[in-house]
């Protein structure tokens, strides 16, 4: 797949999707399922009106996304929320940088730098410091939910839905940002699913992730997936059958890509499980929309398809725990058994009545994926039943061997240190 001019993206985005009667022979229970025209403009501009909504059972009926602060979380009042934190012996959180609107996805300039994307603030910030005293500064702002970024050569890349950008000498010009470079726009524009993250290889590839436009249903044949975009604009499909992910790293040890997703919605507070996958071959299948958790069928969308079928998860997770920025640990500032472990940062709850994640999880695994295990490692951002004093959503080691923990719902980053 590679870059295209306007109109070849229009035709390489919109396929028409497969009736579903098509895949199980027709019958009255197909014609309960969903099915999507996708060769429509509007149906990319305007995602169908259930997208999020939709297949709730009656005892999921009445939740919903909790409203996030109209304004960052005061200094003072995030200290406090600090002192709540569960860490193990020996480490330490306290805050970075705040007044972060909804901050996001970090990526390291090569004179430190500090880089955030964010949500639906349309900015993109730069974290200086300056005597000791860290100034944080917008540097980009009314783009489409440009909340993943990464820095390489000397550029600054955003995604912001459906273009990658590249800000060339961008360290040295965040007073007045240059234009930017188109590198790769084969994405569909719909904003449901439709942000991203972005996780850069040795070569300078970026991988990215396409997430279908509704909680569950057959997706589109240019979304559910994975792409690997080359600098170059060249891009290919590493992985299928994904739902939801914003996040992920490339293993130190094997140069293997790894990602987060969150499972669908609307089937109980229990189930599914949320995942972590490990990409091994290109065109692995991960299951959506026809099996979670690596062995349940969708109640509807399975159509006699069996979970052996797929790929299953190198973990699950939890359910509705929402995992999305994840990093190996490749510092040496804490114990030596944390060398390679990997670092999540779980958004936390909403399509569950008493919420679960908020936290950061450590997961121990070997290089090919066996013997995962997972423990909490930072926890306390959950204050009652449905109540959050912060929600993380990115880690990022530090030189120092430390990390930093983004939080769009205080507006805040975080450091967690060690020291014997």
């Amino acid at each position: 797949m590679t870059r295209t001019s306007s109109a070849r993206r229009k035709r390489v985005v919109g396929p028409a999707i497969l009736a579903a009667g098509l895949m199980l022979g027709g019958g009255a229970a197909n014609a309960q399922l969903k099915s999507y025209d996708s060769s429509k403009p509007s149906f990319w501009q305007n995602p169908p009106p259930d997208w999020f909504l939709g297949d709730e059972t009656e005892a999921q009926k009445g939740l919903a996304p909790p409203v996030g602060p109209a304004t960052p979380t005061p200094l003072a009042e995030l200290n406090d929320n600090l002192k709540k934190i569960k860490l193990p012996p020996g480490f330490k959180i306290e805050v970075y940088a705040s007044g972060i609107p909804e901050a996001r996805q970090m990526a390291w300039g090569d004179n430190g730098t500090l880089f955030v994307g964010s949500f639906g603030a349309t900015n993109v910030y730069a974290v200086t410091d300056k005597g000791g005293k860290r100034e944080v500064k917008t540097i980009l702002k009314g783009l489409n939910m440009p909340t993943g970024v990464a820095f390489r050569d000397g550029a600054l890349y955003v995604i912001a839905i459906d273009k990658l950008l590249r800000y060339d000498g961008a360290e040295s010009k965040l007073d007045e940002m240059p234009k930017p470079v188109v590198v790769y726009d084969d994405m569909p524009p719909y904003v449901a699913h439709g942000w991203k993250y972005i996780v850069t290889d040795k070569e300078g590839a970026m991988y990215l992730p396409f997430g279908p436009p509704f909680n569950i249903g057959i997706p589109p044949t240019s979304v559910s997936q994975i792409r690997r975009v080359h600098p170059n604009g060249q891009a290919e499909i590493i992985a299928l059958g994904v739902r939801n992910s914003v996040g992920g790293d490339i293993d130190p040890r094997t140069g293997q890509y790894w990602f987060t997703e969150n499972a669908r919605d609307w089937i109980s507070d229990d189930l599914p499980s949320d995942k972590l996958n490990h990409v091994t071959r290109l065109g692995q299948h991960f299951g959506y929309p026809y099996c979670h958790q690596g062995d349940m069928p969708d109640p509807k969308f399975a159509m006699g398809h069996k979970c052996d079928e797929f790929t299953p998860p190198a973990l699950n997770l939890g359910p509705h725990v929402a995992p999305l920025g994840m990093k190996f640990y490749t510092g040496n500032q804490f114990p030596a058994e944390y060398q390679n472990n990997i670092l999540i940062a779980e958004h936390g709850s909403w399509n569950r009545h008493k919420y679960q994640g908020g936290r950061i999880m450590r997961v121990t695994v070997d290089p090919d994926g066996k013997n995962a295990k997972q423990e909490v490692f930072a926890e306390g951002w959950i204050t009652g039943n449905q109540e959050y004093s912060g929600r993380p959503n990115d880690i990022l080691v530090a030189k120092d061997g430390s990390i930093l923990v983004a939080d769009d719902w205080a507006g805040a980053i975080y450091r967690i240190s060690y020291s014997r």
